[in-house]
């Protein structure tokens, strides 16, 4: 078949057209043909009968050549091979500047013009590929390709944009086209025509253009003035972010049906704003002084800049309203601008945040009071140029400050926040931000070589409490694992010293094995004091508070502390005048000061000083001590000071955990210092530490001030392990006691020791176990000594239900922790007797019979 290819242009590819059809070589042989045959037919006839028959034939191929003649010069005949349109038209689509491809639907190409050709990289036929195939992408591309050709197997015209990477010429990483098809009329088979029109630019201009009006709203929305528009009808049809925050309404209701102008201006002014008519095409602003009104009712002075402009026809369009705030924008001309440089310059002097500005040399230009507070620098003066910042961190910090006020100076605005360490003595830290400076030419009017803002918080304070945070939540981890193991422990111990005494009271002192007893129960109450220790460090021990005349405790002390410190280290005790009472356990309390004043002693080993002073602090001097987790308060002071070897810096935030000893093996156990603040904090004090290397060390413990009540001070229970109590001369006894223990060992030799003395004992292994007991007996029994934690059902559990039966009934409890730990979870009022374990057997009888004694 004949193809009609196009000249090609400037070296393009010359465009493709099939659609011309050629005429027919064998149609011509056959008319020929049969001419031919026509007038050898003639030839055979004779003359007179072939005569009439050529006339005829002449005749009609006459008629048909005049005929053609007519119809050629008319243009509704053509030569076969002759072009199918006008020669214009194809000129126009040969070289259109988008992609022009016609093809049937069955892929046949009748037509491609030079751009496509272009597009698809193709000479001819050779390469040609159609759009579907041409146009492959994503899946995004697939769907648009995909529904472009479901529409031209319709018959029907659509359009998609598709953005295809890498483009379809060379050079780009991407490119946006847009593509159409739209059926072709033509006779016999059904094509399609599709264009392909290269729309990068214009989409590129488009974004540029949609950022451009993103920044111009951004930048109206944030603007330091108010601004909004109001529709003729009244409806608020825009309103920056700064004005809806000034009066606090939400964007989103602004719009139609949205917010109304009498929601935000007085219903008696609004008629000021909205005009009825003007004069056409006039645009007129006026200035008014008003109050805008807050969601909540309140007023907001404003100077309002309003303007509205008018159509041809007269009717006013939206407004164009600038708000300002009157307070700030009252002042007119140079007055409001010193006015506004003095307020300036006010904030920036007084703000808390430390602001200065950086040359390129890193250096200070200037910076405000708060500035000056966090760094020792002074900005640069005319002589002297001043030191640079990074030489006011440590050393370990410079590389990342420099490496951010070099971002900084370069243009980046991502640059902090930055943590370092200010040089000097105290180790403060800060947290800096950085953030450059435009127009920083020294050559410029009032340049001065800015090349950075610094921004700087003091948070000395801060990672202080996260660092007192951190070690407070590692020790009440260790004193919940050191209460539950003294717990276990105090059991063990309990039975070790209670068969001990059976022992001892079956031994003469004579007897051999006597001292070996001794031994025995002497290791274990030594055990014990180690269990008071971890208690105390997990402030589960048991406290009687008492109110304490410190001056009278410690000059009592103070005996026992010189034969403690021996000949060689001298005791300094200066009390304070008139000091204040405090509430704490007098033997606890003794024991702290016990602790720190041989801690001391310790670190001396050629002699020194101990000296223990007292004084009041007031809540005013509390506030201005300013110490970290100590609310400001009135306090008594105890401090503990010596002059001995000093604790070295790495270890002093160490030394209040358990275990923790710089002693030599066994010469300590590490729970001293953990013991004396397990006491300061259950005692609702504070402990603090000052050591100096070489220097010394001083401890002070801040008590509240105990204020007396109108109300007489409650009775304290008697603690039959602590309390001194007059002891009765006959210990033996009578009645019937039930003895709740879930430990066999210690339930056996406790019922062994009350039962030697006279009494009935019942033993239960569980508080259930008891319950069966007590419902089992006619009448109560005399007394219940249980312990607190057991199985099933535990001791405050068990009082709780016998109490509902047997209303006057007594208790005793014995346990390993604190009576605090479980007398919270009994009624208030409840009375009961407490006997911490381990204790002897000595003390369980006396308890016993004092309380049934009662």
């Amino acid at each position: 078949m004949a193809e009609a290819r196009s000249v090609a242009r400037g070296g393009a590819p010359a465009a493709i057209d099939r659609s011309q059809r050629a005429g027919h070589l064998g149609l011509l042989v056959l008319i020929a043909v049969l001419l031919l045959g026509a007038f050898g037919g003639i030839g055979l006839l004779s003359t007179e009968r072939a005569q009439p028959l050529v006339l005829g034939l002449l005749a009609i191929l006459s008629m048909a050549g005049v005929f053609c003649v007519f119809a050629i010069a008319v243009g509704a005949l053509r030569f076969a091979g002759s072009v199918a349109g006008n020669d214009l038209t194809k000129a126009i689509a040969d070289g259109a500047r988008d992609g022009l491809l016609v093809a049937e639907e069955s892929g046949r190409v009748l037509y491609a013009n030079e751009r496509y050709l272009a597009l698809a990289k193709a000479d001819g036929l050779t390469g040609l590929r159609v759009p579907e195939r041409l146009l492959a992408g994503g899946p995004d591309v697939s769907e648009a390709v995909y529904r472009l050709a479901q529409a031209a197997r319709e018959k029907r015209a659509a359009g998609e944009e598709i953005r295809l990477s890498p483009a379809l010429e060379g050079g780009r990483e991407f490119g946006w086209y847009r593509v159409r098809v739209s059926p072709v009329p033509r006779p016999g088979r059904a094509a399609t025509l599709w264009t392909i029109a290269d729309v990068t630019h214009e989409r590129e201009r488009q974004e540029n253009v949609f950022q451009e009006l993103q920044h111009a709203i951004d930048y109206l929305d944030h603007a330091p003035a108010g601004f909004f528009s109001v529709g003729p009808d009244g409806s608020v049809v825009y309103m920056n972010a700064t004005l809806a925050a000034w009066l606090d309404h939400d964007l989103a209701r602004v719009g139609p049906g949205g917010l109304r102008l009498t929601d935000i201006v007085p219903s008696s002014v609004a008629g000021l704003l909205t005009a009825d008519a003007g004069k056409a095409g006039e645009a007129r602003t006026d200035i008014m002084d008003l109050d805008l009104t807050r969601r909540g009712g309140q007023p907001l002075p404003v100077r309002l800049y309003h303007r509205v402009a008018f159509g041809a026809d007269g009717r006013p369009g939206p407004s164009r309203t600038l708000a300002l705030n009157r307070s700030a924008a009252g002042e007119s001309g140079g007055e409001g601008q010193r006015a506004a440089e003095v307020r300036f310059a006010r904030f920036f002097n007084t703000t808390p945040l430390a602001i200065a500005t950086l040359d390129s040399a890193h250096r200070l230009v200037r910076s405000n009071p708060s500035f000056l507070r966090l760094f020792p620098s002074r900005p640069r003066g005319q002589d002297d140029p001043g030191p640079a910042i990074l030489d006011q961190v440590i050393p370990a910090d410079r590389q990342r400050l420099e490496a951010a006020v070099v971002a900084a100076a370069a243009g980046q605005s991502e640059t902090g926040p930055i943590d370092v360490t200010i040089a000097g003595e105290g180790g403060r830290q800060a947290r800096l931000w950085l953030s450059p400076v435009e127009d920083s030419d020294p050559g410029s009017p009032g340049g001065d070589g800015e090349s950075a803002i610094l921004y700087g918080l003091d948070t000395t304070e801060q990672r202080q409490l996260e660092i007192q945070f951190a070690q407070a939540q590692k020790m009440q981890a260790v004193g919940q694992l050191a209460g539950g193991v003294a717990h276990d422990f105090n059991n063990v111990l309990q039975a070790i010293i209670g068969y001990s005494d059976l022992l001892l009271a079956s031994h003469r002192p004579t007897d051999p094995s006597f001292q070996d007893i001794m031994q025995i129960k002497q290791n274990a109450n030594r055990a014990a004091g180690l269990v008071r220790q971890l208690l105390a460090f997990s402030r589960r021990q048991t406290l009687r508070p008492e109110v304490v005349k410190l001056g009278d405790t410690l000059s009592d002390l103070s005996l026992l502390l010189k034969r403690l410190l021996g000949e060689r280290v001298q005791l300094e005790l200066r009390q304070g005048r008139d000091l204040w009472t405090v509430k704490a356990d007098v033997n606890q309390l003794e024991q702290v000061v016990i602790n720190l004043a041989v801690n001391a002693r310790d670190a001396m080993p050629d002699g020194g000083t101990v000296a223990i002073t007292t004084c009041n602090v007031s809540e005013a001097e509390a506030r201005r001590l300013d110490l970290a987790g100590m609310p400001p308060a009135d306090y008594v002071r105890i401090s503990v000071g010596d002059t001995g070897t000093g604790i070295p810096p790495e270890i002093l935030d160490k030394i209040f955990e358990p275990f923790f000893t710089t002693k030599e093996l066994g010469k300590g156990t590490g729970l001293g210092l953990s013991t004396v603040f397990g006491i300061v904090k259950q005692s609702g004090g504070f402990i603090y530490v000052d050591s100096t290397p070489g220097q010394g060390t001083s401890f002070a413990i801040y008590l509240p001030r105990h204020e007396a009540e109108p109300e007489a001070e409650p009775e304290v229970r008697p603690d039959a392990a602590n309390a001194p109590k007059a002891r009765a001369a006959d210990l033996t006894g009578q009645g019937t006691i039930l003895l709740v223990e879930d430990e066999d060992a210690v339930r056996a030799v406790n019922s062994r020791a009350l039962a030697a003395r006279g009494y009935t004992v019942l033993e239960a292994s569980s508080g259930i176990e008891a319950m069966q007991i007590m419902e089992g007996r006619d009448r109560p029994v005399d007394l219940v000594v249980s312990d607190v934690v057991m199985p099933e059902m535990d001791g405050p559990t068990l009082l709780g239900e016998l109490r509902k039966r047997h209303p006057d009934i007594r208790f005793v409890f014995v346990s390993g922790y604190a009576e605090d730990a479980f007398a919270k979870h009994l009624p208030e009022g409840e009375t009961f007797n407490f006997l911490p374990k381990p204790f002897s057997l000595k003390q369980l009888v006396e308890t016993v019979k004092q309380t049934i004694g009662r």
